[in-house]
This record gives structure tokens, C-alpha cells and sequence, in this order.
């Protein structure tokens, strides 16, 4: 147990069987509940929208709770460390996290049938659940265009994977940080206006 805990793909996988393993209990304990049905496939993508969407707020909080307040604490030998190594993997997990759970999103409310009343805010079809979920879509998609059109290529001058000057360096460290925390500010409403769609109405 101990050589499988000590590699991540290792543990990965083995969480991945686990959770098939639960699934196949629980889904056919009681007969199944239509297999490969609607609600098959709207249950299996809420499932990887959570998995995404964990993945992405953890890793933005990740980011404006411990990395961003810790780097003026390092010692300046020690930042390359940060900016080479492990900022550049965070950045990667983080992107394609949030696109992911933009994409599973957008895939659970069409098969659930409520991706343009979430779009238009309920507007029509008597607001309640559908403007709650679309507020969290909406911020949601702004937070994801934040992610891959001002972060990430701000990121990419700051951390040095684009040549630049010191003051645009400089700029694009800022920016990307602002911006950061616009995203961590509309985290809390993202989520409470999705958890209330889901469980509210």
C-alpha cells in the first residue's frame, strides 16, 4: 500500500477503481436505474463537473491563500523554485480545470434541458432555479475567460515563459494577481447560486 500511496498516478488510478467499484454497488444494488439513460449521463457529467470544479476553485484558493501571500515571505535564492517549477504546474491544472468544468457544465444543463433559461436568467421561464443556476453559469464563464485571456498570459510574462521587459514582467504579475482575485471575490457567489439551484427550489 505503501509503494501505491508514494506515487500520485498510482493513487490516482486506484481512487478511479474505488469510485467504479462504489458506482457498480450502488447503481445496480437495487436493479439499476435505467442504464445509459438521461439520467445516467446528466448524473456521470454533474460528477466530472464537481471533480473539474474542485479541482479549479482548489487550485485558486490554492493560489490567493497560500502561494501569492507566502512569496514575499521566500527568500529570493529560493523563488525560482516557485516560479520555474511549481507555479507553471499549478497554472496547468488550474486552465484546464476550469475549462473542463465550464464544458461539463454546459453539459449537464443541456441534458437537463435548462441551458437557455439558466442562460437568460430565467427571464421568461419563471426565474426561481433557472436565474439562480444561470447567475452561476454566468459568473462561472467570466471566471473561466479570466482563467485562459487575462491570467494565464499575464502568468506566462511574469513567470518568464514569454520574453519581456522588467516593467512589463512587472505589469503581468500585477495584472494576473488582480485579476486572480476578482476570481477568488466571485468564487463564494458562483458557488452559493449553484448549491441553491440545487438544493433550494
Amino acid at each position: 500500500m505503501v509503494s501505491i500511496l508514494q506515487s500520485l498516478s498510482k493513487t490516482v488510478h486506484l481512487s478511479l477503481v474505488l469510485a467504479i467499484v462504489l458506482f457498480l454497488g450502488l447503481f445496480f444494488s437495487d436493479g439499476g436505474y435505467g442504464v445509459f439513460d438521461q439520467i445516467f449521463w446528466s448524473w456521470l457529467f454533474r460528477y466530472l463537473h464537481v471533480i473539474a470544479g474542485v479541482m479549479w476553485i482548489g487550485l485558486l484558493w490554492y493560489l490567493n491563500f497560500v502561494q501569492i501571500p507566502s512569496m514575499p515571505k521566500i527568500p529570493d535564492d529560493q523563488k525560482p523554485a516557485i516560479g520555474k517549477v511549481i507555479a507553471p504546474t499549478v497554472l496547468f491544472w488550474f486552465r484546464w480545470a476550469a475549462l473542463a468544468t465550464i464544458v461539463t457544465g454546459l453539459v449537464v444543463a443541456t441534458l437537463n434541458g435548462y441551458v437557455h433559461q439558466a442562460m437568460t436568467l430565467g427571464i421568461g421561464s419563471g426565474g426561481g432555479k433557472n436565474a439562480a443556476i444561470g447567475i452561476g453559469m454566468w459568473l462561472g464563464l467570466i471566471m473561466a475567460y479570466n482563467v485562459w485571456f487575462i491570467i494565464w498570459p499575464n502568468q506566462k510574462r511574469a513567470l518568464g515563459m514569454v520574453e519581456v521587459t522588467p516593467e512589463v514582467k512587472a505589469k503581468s504579475a500585477k495584472t494576473a494577481m488582480l485579476t486572480s482575485r476578482i476570481n477568488t471575490l466571485l468564487s463564494l457567489p458562483m458557488l452559493l447560486s449553484m448549491v441553491m439551484a440545487q438544493n433550494l427550489y
